[in-house]
């Protein structure tokens, strides 16, 4: 009787791995997988990096355009009211005359130590009292690759030079001044027999006195630190030289034309440190550092407020890399024309408003710097990382003050002939995302 066996299935005998063309083939479907992945990977990378920078940029632009907007609608305003109702009629344009605070210091040197960031002096000697010059109103200064006009506004005000080295201003970006009044600044005058508030007092000597008493939400006393002060109601105001400053009193000086003026019948007056509370305020772009560890540089929009006079000079925000003005300007016929800074500058006195108290013989120039009702503003926004990833057409962005023709503009790549400053020339890197903001600003104050 025999043992029965058990074979194993023929198929056994013959199993073996993979091929080498199925280990290729599989090697290769892997390859291509992971790549796919990758590139996927990548893809979605360069999308959130992208709009993650551009909604920054976004955000800060908007920032940026408002912060602006605050300072130039206020510019040129005075206490009270800048114009009265003594409508006189030019070439069919009834015009409000403005009313402009008369100036009694006799030193003009007095008046331009007590503002800050003054390019250029009064360059007249006045023989008696005068209107406040338009130009300490607003002044704006144009800038290219080279130069910058009306003047170069860095001379002797601390305001950088042009560069690419940090802490220079940005190449090619324009500058502005305007100055305003702090209506929430100075001391109310209280009627006479009020038992609170401050006094004027006429002294036997002709000079006038002003007795401080600061009510609640007053600055102290010791705040008053100018060589000037600013009178003021709502129908005018003076300027005068002082003394007593830190003192309870102050007194106009004998270094005016004419002693300032008590008005019995003014609405109520206040008086101001000319220093402190006629708040000058300037924006330019510097150069700074991008912080991302490479070198790379980027552009900040810097804010100036009575730099020399107890103020501060602040970023506001970063990324910025042009910035231009174009001025609405109101002639006397009542035509508006945009003029560069230094057609304003330049601009006839027959095209002014009249002021109260002219000075004799001078041709007022500037003069239009207070006839300037809107202001157009133009900024360039960068990305401020460098992203190598961009497309041509990424790059490519409008800006209108390079847009000569007036026509539709359509983007451009960031070296194109057109620009009229390129980033390169700027020392800021090319691979970043662009976007221009614009607003036009009407100037409140100016109520013809």
């Amino acid at each position: 009787m025999g043992v029965s066996t058990v074979n194993a299935p023929r198929w056994a005998r013959h199993q073996r791995g993979l091929s080498l063309i199925e280990l290729m083939i599989a090697t290769l479907l892997g390859l291509m997988v992971s790549a796919g992945v990758i590139v996927l990977f990548n893809s979605a990378s360069h999308i959130f990096r992208t709009e993650a920078q551009l909604a920054r940029l976004q955000e800060e632009g908007r920032f940026v355009v408002a912060q602006i907007r605050s300072d130039l609608a206020m510019s040129g305003g005075l206490y009270c009211n800048n114009s009265g109702g003594n409508a006189s009629s030019g070439t069919g344009f009834p015009a409000d005359g403005l009313r402009v605070p008369t100036v009694y210091a006799s030193d003009p040197g007095a008046l331009t130590r007590a503002l800050s960031d003054v390019t250029t002096p009064l360059g007249f000697a006045p023989a008696g009292p005068y209107s406040l010059p338009s130009f300490l109103a607003m002044r704006g200064y144009d800038c290219t690759t080279t130069g910058c006009s009306p003047i170069d506004p860095s001379s002797g005000i601390g305001i950088p030079a042009m560069g690419t080295a940090v802490g220079k201003r940005v190449v090619g970006t324009s500058v502005i001044t305007v100055r305003y009044l702090n209506p929430k600044g100075g001391w109310a005058i209280a009627p006479d027999g009020d038992a609170m508030g401050s006094k004027l007092v006429k002294n036997v000597d002709g000079t006038l006195g002003i007795r401080l008493a600061p009510t609640s939400g007053e600055p102290p006393i010791d705040d008053f630190k100018s060589q000037v002060a600013l009178l003021a109601d709502c129908s005018g105001g003076q300027i005068f030289a002082v003394s007593g400053q830190g003192s309870a009193e102050l007194t106009s000086t004998g270094n005016n034309f004419v002693q300032p003026v008590v008005d019995e019948h003014g609405v109520a007056p206040r008086l101001f440190d000319l220093s402190r509370d006629f708040r000058t305020v300037t924006y330019y772009l510097k150069v700074v550092d991008s912080g991302d560890g490479l070198g790379h540089k980027t552009g900040a929009l810097v804010r100036r407020v009575n730099v020399g006079h107890g103020g501060s000079s602040e970023e506001i925000a970063r990324g910025i890399e042009r910035l231009d003005f174009k001025y609405g300007v109101r002639l006397s016929d009542g035509r508006v024309r945009y003029y560069t800074a230094a057609q304003v500058d330049n601009g006839a006195k027959s095209d002014c408003l009249p002021v109260p108290v002219p000075i004799p013989g001078s041709d007022d120039r500037g003069c239009l710097w207070r006839s300037v009702s809107l202001i157009e503003v133009n900024l360039l926004m960068d990305g401020q990382q460098p992203l190598y990833s961009l497309t041509p057409d990424e790059l490519a962005y409008t800006y209108a003050a390079d847009n000569t023709s007036k026509g539709a503009q359509s983007p451009q790549s960031p070296t194109a002939a057109t620009r009229k400053v390129t980033p390169s020339k700027q020392g800021f890197p090319l691979s970043m995302l662009r976007r221009e903001f614009g607003t036009v600003v009407a100037v409140r104050n100016f109520n013809p």
